[in-house]
């Protein structure tokens, strides 16, 4: 049987991406509406590195679909050293509706979903972080009134454009038919194959993608302003190098000033105060960023669900 996985932005089509944000925006209206876990039926989330909002939404979402949430310690389980991928998956595949995953490599989470007959959903790799741009998606499409307004509006991130979120707002905002600008460094750009392949979706929905220097160019008419930590996990050791690159990007008032009017701010959190963004900005009028980790929830939660009927729907064509 071939499941439907969400490994990256760009695993679901524009029409599939809208009909997701379309449910979250449905089960936030109305939390417990929709019980395909209902059993309970376990599904097992499973994390690598340091988490909060991952745990937390994915937990309380498995829940209110009526499941059982299965927290799976990764360093605990030693999955890659303890036990291969392979193994792992395949003692997961068979108790779980569901696989959840925080963990570095995107080849791990690639190893893992080719060996189960389960949907796997990408919680953060070092690629991407798709679960988070389906949420900062929902938060825009409150603000700009609908998630038909998403395309052709203006996204800007500032900071780290070889980071996973940077990637994820590349990819996801392409499907989107949105215009994606990333503003960093130039030597902290994008990997080529992830904007060749934002760019090649671009093509497709009417998407525009660019990476530049010029802070001012990226922030001018941006509806939505997007930043992120300057030390990713598992950098910790090259703080202090990392950070002087950075400092003409960090999101302060005068940045905001030069976006739209009505621009918004957003951040996948955790937030450094002081580095990538000022705290009069993530805690002014403008910012987004408790709503926007709300909708981990509600995203993740509409994510899951329709994973989980197509799924279903695949059982049942196959008799």
């Amino acid at each position: 049987m071939t499941v439907r996985h969400f490994l990256k932005d760009s695993s679901v089509s524009p029409a599939e991406q809208s009909e997701i944000l379309r449910l979250a925006i449905e089960v936030k209206a109305d939390r417990l509406k929709r019980q395909p876990l209902a059993g309970p039926q376990a599904v097992a989330v499973l994390t690598d590195k340091p988490t909060l909002r991952t745990q937390l939404s994915f937990c309380v979402g498995v829940a209110e679909l009526g499941g059982y949430p299965m927290f799976v310690d990764g360093k605990l389980a030693g999955v890659g050293r303890r036990e291969s991928v392979a193994d792992v998956a395949r003692v997961l595949g068979r108790q779980v509706a569901a696989i959840v995953w925080r963990t570095y490599g995107q080849d791990r989470i690639e190893e893992l979903a080719s060996l189960v007959d389960v949907p796997v959903v990408n919680a953060l790799t070092d690629d991407y972080h798709p679960c988070q741009v389906l949420a900062d998606l929902q938060t825009a499409a409150e603000h700009l009134g609908g998630v038909d307004r998403l395309a052709g509006a203006k996204l800007a991130y500032f900071g780290d454009g070889a980071n996973n979120m940077a990637q994820s707002y590349l990819l996801g905002g392409a499907v989107a038919g949105m215009e994606v600008v990333i503003a960093t460094p130039g030597d902290y750009r994008p990997k080529a194959a992830v904007l060749a392949e934002a760019e090649a979706i671009a093509a497709r929905t009417g998407a525009k993608v660019a990476v530049t220097q010029d802070v001012a160019e990226a922030a001018v008419s941006a509806q939505i302003v997007a930043t992120d930590t300057w030390v990713s996990m598992g950098q910790e050791g090259d703080a202090e190098e990392r950070r002087s690159p950075f400092v003409p990007y960090r999101v302060d008032e005068a940045l905001m000033a030069k976006a739209s009017p009505d621009a918004i701010f957003i951040h996948c959190l955790p937030a450094y105060r002081g580095s990538e963004v000022t705290a009069g900005v993530i805690d002014g009028p403008q910012s987004r960023v408790w709503d926007e980790a709300e909708n981990r929830l509600h995203a993740q939660k509409a994510l899951l669900i329709w994973l989980l009927a197509q799924a279903q729907a695949q059982t049942r064509a196959q008799g």
